[in-house]
């Protein structure tokens, strides 16, 4: 068995070196996602004063991205099950470089906002697709650090749609459409590189073991119905603790920019970057708070220990007018906050889910999680149009990160 099983995967020419390709492409993938989703953001005022929206509408210009991102994950997942990963994440790739340079062509907020939802419909097909696809072609021994480094092209991303929207746009006085013009082309040449790759790697340990326990286990194995996850009560209050820390998250992301301008006195490229100090402090935070995590085991603590923080530094973003408090508000989010957060709770949701009903398990933590991004975009908007000002906005996402934590409370550690 061991023998047919190396020579299947020698027969597939795949080289030691190609899963750092898949590594380095997904990384690039999430630089992109991420990227798109922020050039928006800085130049929303200018937006508003174009096609004479408030804040709302602006708003609804994010939650319409996330709708249609939201919907289309679990039916993407699906085909990239059936018709292949590479190439659902490669017309999902093309469809989102055209939804981008459409957005930037569009001239008026209703045809905008069908610009958006078509961008969301081809961001969908990335999520499920591309973690199966990395997933098989990382060796087992080299996962978690595959999947660290895929993941944080999605602080980079960050970033990089701050500044580049922020200097062309606010710096330089470029037309808003400029940045959607720009991110088009990479896309559509990344979404291309897909098609390139191999899938369904095969490696060898990870199928022996596969083999042998089908073999013990037999018909023995028990069968979970996915309804299950919903009556788990530790699933339900992580569940609910992720909306809560996404809330937080997606409001921070869509208008600090947009505050940082009307109610700062923040300008130019100084927008962007001070805003991407949240992602900048992300990378290290989340890397180490997962090590940290590893080592000691203990859910609750690091729960306890990260949402106050986070709870203080997303109030203290708003409440705060010295400059240099503000920085070091976005510093403590950007260590503590979600991204900090999402692999503890990723971890805890994977040792409390039935084996039969982790995928049902994940995906209903990442569609609500997205729940909450649709929904903190135009909350906020509307907050900012009713109370005239965004503060309440961020006090709200603050009172959540409270609430999500008292819910977490109820749930068991079974570290």
């Amino acid at each position: 068995m061991s023998s047919m099983l190396e020579k299947r995967y020698k027969a597939m020419n795949v080289s030691e070196r190609y899963w750092w390709k898949v590594v380095v492409l997904c990384f690039f993938g999430w630089i992109l996602m991420y990227a798109d989703r922020t050039i928006l953001n800085p130049v929303m005022g200018k937006i508003g004063e174009q096609f004479n929206l408030n804040n709302t509408q602006l708003g609804a210009l994010n939650s319409i991205f996330f709708l249609t991102y939201a919907i289309m994950q679990i039916p993407f997942g699906i085909a990239g099950d059936i018709v292949g990963r590479r190439i659902v994440i490669a017309l999902g790739f093309i469809l989102f470089g055209a939804g981008t340079f459409l957005s930037g062509i569009a001239g008026g907020i209703g045809i905008l906002m069908i610009y958006r939802a078509i961008t969301g419909v081809g961001e969908g097909a990335y999520y499920g697709p591309q973690y199966a696809l990395s997933g098989e072609a990382i060796p087992t021994k080299s996962l978690t650090l595959g999947t660290a480094i895929i993941n944080s092209g999605m602080a980079f991303g960050t970033s990089g749609g701050y500044l580049l929207s922020s200097y062309l746009v606010l710096e330089k006085g470029s037309h808003w459409s400029l940045p959607f013009f720009i991110m088009s082309v990479p896309t559509i040449i990344v979404g291309i590189m897909f098609m390139f790759l191999k899938e369904r790697v095969i490696k060898p340990e990870d199928s022996q073991k596969e083999a042998s326990e089908k073999t013990q286990e037999g018909i023995k194995k028990e069968k979970k119905s996915g309804l299950s996850v919903f009556k788990n009560k530790n699933l339900m209050c992580a569940f609910l603790l992720l909306f809560c820390s996404i809330y937080a998250n997606f409001v921070i992301i869509t208008w600090l920019p947009k505050f940082l301008q009307a109610e700062r006195g923040f300008e130019g490229t100084s927008v962007g970057f001070i805003a991407s100090l949240v992602p900048w402090a992300s990378v290290p935070g989340a890397l180490l708070i997962s090590r940290l995590s590893d080592k000691l085991k203990k859910t609750k603590m690091f729960v306890y220990s990260l949402v106050p923080l986070a709870l203080i530094s997303t109030f203290g973003m708003a409440f705060v007018t010295n400059r240099t408090l503000l920085i070091l508000m976005l510093i403590l989010y950007g260590l503590t906050g979600k991204l900090a957060l999402d692999p503890i709770l990723v971890a805890y949701v994977t040792k409390n889910s039935p084996k039969e009903a982790l995928g049902t398990a994940l995906s209903a933590y990442n569609f609500i999680g997205m729940s909450a991004a649709i929904t903190a975009p135009i909350v906020t908007g509307w907050i900012a149009d009713k109370f005239g000002s965004m503060q309440a906005g961020f006090y709200l996402a603050a009172v959540l990160l409270l609430v999500g934590m008292g819910i977490f409370s109820l749930a068991k550690d079974n570290d």
